[in-house]
C-alpha cells in the first residue's frame, strides 16, 4: 500500500512538476524577450535579495509542517493554525526592516541605484509566499498531492498572463517599473494560490478564534524542526545573497564595467541556468514524495525500507539527468537558440553540463537528510559548502578571467555539497 502510494505521489508531482516547469520556462522566454538582456540582468541582481528574504519569512515551516503532519500524530489544525502567528510576526519585521535597507542594498551592496524600487517591492510579497507554502507543507504531510498540483499550474497561468498584458506597457515607460512588476506579480499568483490550496482544506474544518491562540506544545515541536532546518537553509542563501555582490565588487575593481558584469551575470542566470535546471522539475517530484515516505520509516526505525527508498530515488534523478546532460553536452546551440534565440552562453553550458548530473543528485541527498531529522547536518554542509563557493569565488575573479571566476567556483560547491551528503547518509544508514 505504502509502495503503491509513494508510486501515485510521485508520478502526481512528476506530471504537475512537467507541466509547472513548462509554463516557468515559456514564463522565463517570453520574460527575457519583453524585457531584454538589460533588464534581465537587472531581475537577476536582485533575485538573490529576493530568495534571502523569501528563507527568512517561511522559517522552513513548510517542511516542519510536512514533517510533522506525516507521523500522523499531531493535531494537524492545531500544527497550522499555531504558525500564522510565526509568520505573521517574522513577515511584520521582515517588511520593515526591506524598508529600511532597501537604500543601502542597492547602491551600496549591488551599486546600482536601479536596485531600490524592487528590492522595496519584495516586502509586499513575503507574507504571501510564506502562507501559501505552509499550506503546501500540510498537503505534503497528507501526501495529497493533487492541491499542490492545480494550484501550481494556476498560479503560473496567471503569472503568465500578466506578464503578457502588462509587462510590454511597462518596458516602454521604463526598464525598472517592468523589473518591479515581475516581482510584484508573485503577490497576486500567490494570492490567487492561496485560495486554490485553501478550497482542497477538509469541507469538515471549522475554524474558531480560539483556534489562533498558539499552543505552546506545537510551537515547539514547529521550531525544533523548523529553526535548524531554516538555519541550513539561511547559510546558502546568504551565500547566493552574496554572489552578486561579490562579484561586482570584485570585477569593477579589476576595471570590468557595469555593462559587462549585469550582462554576462544575466547570460549565465537567466540562460544557461535554467536550462541546466530544467530537469529538476523531476528530482524535485521525487524528492518532495520521498519527505513523509522516509520521515515515518526512519522514524519507525525502519532503516532498510528508507534506504530502498533513497536508491530509488538516486536512480530516477539519474534516468532523467544523464540524458539531459548528454543533450546540454553536444547541443548547447540548438536549446539556446531554440528558446532564447540567442547563442550566448554555449562555452557556459558545455563546461557546466556534465557537472549537473551531480546537482541532479543533490536534492534527493538533501530532502533524505531533512526528512530523516538530520537537521544539524544539513546545515553543516551547508556552512562549508557556502564558505567554499564564497572564498572561491573571491579568489577565482581575482584571475582575470571574467566570469569563469563564477561558473568554476559553482562547480567547486557542487562537488563539495554532493560529497558531504553522501558522506553524512552512509554513517546514517
Amino acid at each position: 500500500m505504502n509502495k503503491e502510494k509513494f508510486i501515485k505521489t510521485t508520478i502526481i508531482l512528476m506530471i504537475g512538476g512537467a507541466i509547472t516547469k513548462v509554463l516557468g520556462m515559456v514564463i522565463k522566454i517570453i520574460m527575457t524577450r519583453l524585457i531584454g538582456l538589460e533588464g534581465l540582468g537587472l531581475y537577476y541582481l536582485i533575485f538573490p535579495t529576493f530568495s534571502l528574504f523569501m528563507c527568512l519569512s517561511q522559517l522552513s515551516l513548510p517542511v516542519a509542517i510536512s514533517k510533522l503532519v506525516s507521523e500522523e500524530k499531531h493535531n494537524n489544525k492545531k500544527l497550522v493554525t499555531s504558525s500564522l502567528p510565526i509568520i505573521f510576526v517574522t513577515n511584520a519585521i521582515l517588511m520593515l526592516s526591506i524598508v529600511f535597507l532597501s537604500p543601502f542594498i542597492a547602491n551600496q551592496l549591488l551599486h546600482d541605484e536601479r536596485c531600490y524600487l524592487p528590492i522595496l517591492a519584495i516586502a509586499l510579497v513575503l507574507p504571501f509566499e510564506a502562507i501559501s507554502n505552509m499550506l503546501r507543507g500540510y498537503f505534503f504531510g497528507k501526501q495529497r498531492m493533487f492541491p499542490h498540483v492545480v494550484s501550481h499550474i494556476i498560479e503560473q497561468l496567471v503569472r503568465l498572463s500578466l506578464i503578457i498584458l502588462v509587462i510590454p506597457s511597462l518596458v516602454k515607460q521604463n526598464i525598472i517599473y517592468a523589473v518591479v512588476f515581475l516581482i510584484l506579480v508573485n503577490l497576486i499568483s500567490e494570492l490567487i494560490s492561496i485560495f486554490v490550496l485553501l478550497f482542497f482544506l477538509p469541507k469538515n474544518i471549522r475554524i474558531h478564534r480560539s483556534d489562533f491562540k498558539p499552543e505552546k506544545k506545537e510551537i515547539r515541536n514547529i521550531l525544533g524542526i523548523s529553526l535548524p532546518t531554516t538555519g541550513s537553509r539561511l547559510v546558502g542563501n546568504i551565500g547566493y545573497f552574496l554572489e552578486p555582490i561579490i562579484i561586482t565588487f570584485v570585477l569593477t575593481s579589476l576595471n570590468y564595467t557595469n555593462q559587462f558584469i549585469t550582462q554576462e551575470y544575466a547570460i549565465i542566470s537567466g540562460f544557461v541556468m535554467p536550462l541546466l535546471l530544467l530537469p529538476s522539475f523531476f528530482t524535485n517530484a521525487i524528492s518532495q514524495a520521498l519527505i513523509p515516505v522516509i520521515s515515518k520509516s526512519y522514524s519507525n526505525h525502519e532503516y532498510t525500507y528508507t534506504k530502498k527508498k533513497l536508491k530509488q530515488g538516486i536512480f530516477f534523478s539519474l534516468a532523467v539527468g544523464i540524458p539531459a546532460t548528454l543533450l546540454f553536452l553536444f547541443f548547447p546551440e540548438f536549446f539556446l537558440n531554440l528558446i532564447y534565440h540567442t547563442k550566448e552562453g554555449v562555452a557556459y553550458m558545455r563546461f557546466l553540463a556534465p557537472v549537473f548530473i551531480l546537482h541532479y543528485l543533490e536534492t534527493p541527498l538533501s530532502t533524505t537528510l531533512q526528512a530523516m531529522g538530520k537537521a544539524k547536518a544539513t546545515f553543516q554542509i551547508s556552512v562549508r559548502m557556502v564558505f567554499v563557493r564564497t572564498i572561491s569565488l573571491f579568489l577565482l575573479l581575482f584571475l582575470h578571467i571574467d566570469m569563469w571566476g563564477f561558473v568554476l567556483s559553482l562547480t567547486l560547491s557542487i562537488f563539495y555539497s554532493n560529497y558531504a551528503h553522501m558522506k553524512y547518509l552512509k554513517k546514517a544508514l
